[in-house]
């Protein structure tokens, strides 16, 4: 998901508005993005898609994912002064609030990491109108995985689908319209649900505001599913991944990643990740 072009201007636009008298300063100068605060950086793509489309040059950058300590230049531009004044707010609040998503997702997936290795961090569509290329890509920067980009990306079949038709007619009519290479998850709320939706057909399971001694039963569950030959009307039965979602928080991911479960999905990285203090600076 590159960065487009209107999407830059959009952000120019908001910014500048129709009359834009501050910047109005002559001759050429270089500026200089500083961290403020320890973290991960992200959005450095985004700031330079910024600068360029100003015609400033980007003269150095680190990369999405460096450790950044306080003081640390994340970008380095050059051009005329007027031109790196106007793009420098937009590239500082992009960097800023990318940061803070690709920091809080790498405390996610160390914390994770204490006790599972092959557990991944993901995360999820609550994401910011507008930013969610940003976004998803600070993830990524902060090691965690992006999960379903758009709905197109993968089918979910939720409780409200259920209710309306069925556990295993839900499933078969997004089976009958998705593409054999889409991937369909089923939400369950308890293990039975959950068993059930494996049993009749879905790829991956979503254990749903399960506390994580209710998460680690179904994984526990489902396994010993797929070790026995009663695997009811689901044909060619195979591993089904396993995610938690709902409410976790860095304070709980690590319980939830002991629990075997394959993936665990947290809104809060996007929603809840405060920005990483950044300034900008010139001459």
């Amino acid at each position: 998901m590159p960065i487009e072009r209107s999407t830059v201007e959009a952000w120019l636009r908001e910014d500048l508005g129709h009359h834009d008298v501050t910047n109005h300063v002559p001759g050429e100068t270089t500026g200089r993005l500083v961290a403020r605060e320890a973290g991960v950086v992200a959005g450095l793509e985004a700031a330079a898609a910024v600068f360029e489309y100003l015609g400033v040059a980007v003269t150095d950058r680190l990369a999405d994912g460096d450790a950044v300590e306080p003081g640390a230049v994340v970008l380095s531009v050059s051009g005329s002064a007027r031109d790196v004044l106007r793009g420098e707010r937009a590239a500082t609040n992009v960097v800023a609030h990318a940061s803070g998503v690709a920091t809080r997702t790498r405390r996610a997936v160390t914390a994770a990491r204490e006790v599972s290795e092959s557990v991944r961090i993901a995360g999820t569509r609550k994401t910011t109108p507008g930013l969610r290329g940003v976004e998803k890509r600070a993830i990524a920067a902060g090691g965690g995985d992006t999960h379903r980009l758009d709905l197109s990306h993968m089918v979910m079949v939720k409780d409200n689908h259920i209710a309306e038709l069925g556990l295993e007619g839900a499933i078969e009519r997004v089976r009958e319209r998705a593409s054999f290479a889409t991937l369909i998850e089923v939400e369950a709320e308890d293990v039975a649900t959950a068993r059930e939706a494996a049993l009749t057909g879905a790829d991956v399971v979503l254990l749903d505001n399960m506390a994580p001694e209710a998460v680690e039963r179904a994984v526990t569950a489902l396994a010993d599913l797929e070790d026995t030959a009663d695997t009811g009307s689901r044909e060619n039965f195979g591993d089904v991944i396993t995610e938690a979602s709902g409410g976790i928080t860095l304070e709980t991911v690590r319980e939830y990643a002991a629990t075997g479960v394959d993936v665990v999905s947290m809104g809060s990285l996007t929603h809840s990740a405060p920005s990483l203090d950044h300034s900008f600076r010139t001459g």
